[in-house]
């Protein structure tokens, strides 16, 4: 079992930024593409963010489109979601998840192993 930890969600203002960090075990990290989802009250686990293997492709959700941004550093085991000009209806529980392949259709199904979630709230 692949373990992945996410840390760095909290209470934010409205127009603000928050960075979440995801930490995977193993020695095989470089070897998974890594994505970010979230869920919110009474929604599904709605795709944000996925990043290749060697970070050289990435796709973004378009409700985060310039506002987000995916990073991994694979010598750290650690992929990160950069969030900037916050909204409220960006609130969600978020979670880091990862997949030995590249989901063409970036869902929630098309991903093996999962974190256990950040909880990001967004104020007004």
């Amino acid at each position: 079992q692949v373990q992945l930890v996410e840390s760095g969600g909290g209470l934010v203002q409205a127009g603000g930024s928050l960075r979440l960090s995801c930490v995977a075990s193993g020695r095989t990290f470089s070897s998974y593409t890594m994505g970010w989802f979230r869920q919110g009250p009474g929604k599904e686990r709605e795709f944000v963010a996925q990043i290749s293997r060697g970070a050289g492709t990435t796709r973004y959700a378009d409700s985060v489109k310039g506002r987000f941004t995916i990073s991994r550093d694979n010598a750290k085991n650690t992929v990160y979601l950069q969030m900037n000009s916050l909204k409220p209806e960006d609130t969600a529980v978020y979670y880091c998840a990862g997949d030995r392949n590249w989901p063409v259709t970036p869902g929630p199904a098309s991903y093996d192993y999962w974190g256990q979630g950040t909880q990001v709230t967004v104020s007004s």
